[in-house]
């Protein structure tokens, strides 16, 4: 493994102040991910899955599995993993880049709300049964209003309160936020509109898109978007467990995450006792 590629996890945030409203653990990435990755593989999804195996022997202790579908044929465990495409009107290449980088290593499921490209639609419900969901990239506010109008708002915060891993990148990030930069509208925008499941703000792709850096400190600033500003690097994911923000992973050298306030200038997460992980960790 390329050594520059090792997932760095630096434990403890006390300068996230982002108070978490819902039980479970949920992860916040700016960018990366297999989303973003030319082979499709990465670090911080790696340890996703480690999270979420260890989220199904928490699950596993409480209540028997129930049976959920078809596993994937070539999957070599059968940790189950929901991708959430919304965002992206359930693009049939995403779903395909999603199926690629997972299927030979989990039991894949796609929660559909178009029902098109071969897609049914889903139920859900079925989120409650994943091991981990995992929400692509996109329109943060189509993703918001197609949520709400088949319920998954409310699927998700009850998986969550079940053990289910929530995950997401960009707009899959945002959503679990109060607000947001987005590029929902063509230009950056604030968003006053998000889940609540974390309170503040959040920007993804904080030094990889031009003009996030700036705008989202200045609509902090401004009280345009609510603090405490939370900004996410690509390459960089910040895990919320019950107890608030419990770590910032990154898997590129220079990924971060950062506090962004009305008080003071832009600040890096204070760098912690961290943990570097490979892809073989035990």
């Amino acid at each position: 493994m390329d050594p520059s590629r090792a997932l760095r996890n630096e434990t403890g945030c006390p300068d996230i102040r982002n108070e978490k409203r819902v039980d479970g653990t949920i992860v916040a990435l700016g960018g990366g991910g297999f989303s973003m990755a030319e082979d499709g593989s990465s670090v911080i999804d790696d340890r996703l899955l480690k999270m979420a195996e260890q989220a199904r022997v928490n699950r596993r202790k409480r209540a028997p599995r129930p049976d959920v579908g078809t596993e994937s044929p070539n999957a070599v465990s059968d940790l189950r993993v929901c991708f959430v495409p919304t965002a992206s009107g359930d693009d049939p290449a995403y779903i395909q880049r999603f199926e690629d980088a997972f299927a030979e290593r989990v039991e894949t499921h796609v929660l559909s709300l178009f029902g098109q490209a071969g897609q049914e639609y889903s139920d859900p419900s079925m989120l409650l049964d994943m091991d981990l969901v995992y929400v692509g990239g996109g329109s943060t506010v189509n993703l918001l209003a197609l949520w709400r109008r088949h319920g998954v708002d409310d699927a998700l915060r009850q998986a969550a309160a079940g053990g289910v891993i929530l995950a997401g990148i960009s707009a899959g990030a945002n959503c679990w936020f109060d607000a947001s930069s987005t590029d929902s509208f063509g230009q950056l925008a604030p968003l006053n509109d998000g889940l609540g499941f974390i309170s503040g703000s959040a920007c993804p792709h904080f030094h990889g898109e031009a003009d996030r850096a700036e705008t989202f400190h200045d609509w902090i600033g401004s009280g345009e978007l609510p603090g405490p500003g939370l900004a996410i690097d690509d390459g960089a994911a910040v895990v919320f467990d019950r107890a608030g923000a419990a770590s910032v992973m990154v898997e590129e050298p220079e990924a971060w995450a950062f506090v962004v306030s009305d008080q003071v200038p832009v600040r890096p997460v204070t760098r912690c006792a961290d943990r570097v992980w490979g892809r073989a960790e035990p």
